[in-house]
């Protein structure tokens, strides 16, 4: 990097830019590449003028997870954008695993620092199940149902799409046709628990 582009880079120095550096970084080299170091060095400054901008490793991961569960959240969003029941299970699944492609550093972060007394965090996950809820919305479950299938989406879309970026269906049969299963089983099984 040539030095008036490092100096360039020093005195834009911001939380935001730390953190997509960051981003940046965990998606192309994976989540454990990223070091204040790495980070430090990637911006052409020194690890101790991060701590302007984050406060800790353990800071710079509970960012990069808030930061994945919110392009999360508007992603299910976009994708279920006039659609209900089954089509928006679908819809939102697919963003799910293309979310976890397109991001896989950035959403393995989301794993790494845990939300529990974490009201940020929290709230975030809130919102994604709070999405998935609006998706089963045509399925006329209860209240309580509604949580507990948003809740299964949320478990079954998160266990697909991690096992599926990090090589966990070694068998044969192709991923899209497994996937397509796994939606017409929950779908199944939310109309089942209808009242």
């Amino acid at each position: 990097m040539d030095e008036s582009r490092q100096d360039s880079k020093r005195t834009q120095l911001s939380s935001e830019l730390v953190i997509e550096t960051a981003a940046a970084i965990a998606d192309d080299e994976g989540l454990d590449s990223v070091t204040l170091t790495r980070v430090a060095k990637e911006l052409g400054t020194s690890q101790p003028a991060l701590y302007r901008h984050v406060e800790s490793y353990d800071d710079l991961i509970r960012s990069l997870g808030l930061r994945g569960r919110e392009i999360l959240s508007d992603r299910l969003t976009e994708a279920a954008v006039g659609l209900s029941g089954r089509d928006a299970v679908r819809a939102m699944g697919l963003a799910w695993r293309r979310l976890v492609s397109d991001h896989p550093g950035l959403y393995s972060a989301t794993d790494r620092y845990p939300c529990a007394g974490d009201d940020e965090l929290e709230e975030a996950v809130d919102r994604i199940v709070a999405t998935l809820g609006h998706a089963v919305r045509g399925f006329d479950l209860t209240e309580d149902d509604a949580v507990h299938a948003a809740r299964t989406l949320r478990s079954a879309f998160h266990g697909f799409a991690h096992l599926e970026s990090g090589d966990g269906h070694p068998l044969k049969q192709d991923l899209d046709d497994s996937f397509d299963h796994l939606i017409e089983l929950l779908c199944a099984g939310i109309q089942a628990v209808r009242p």
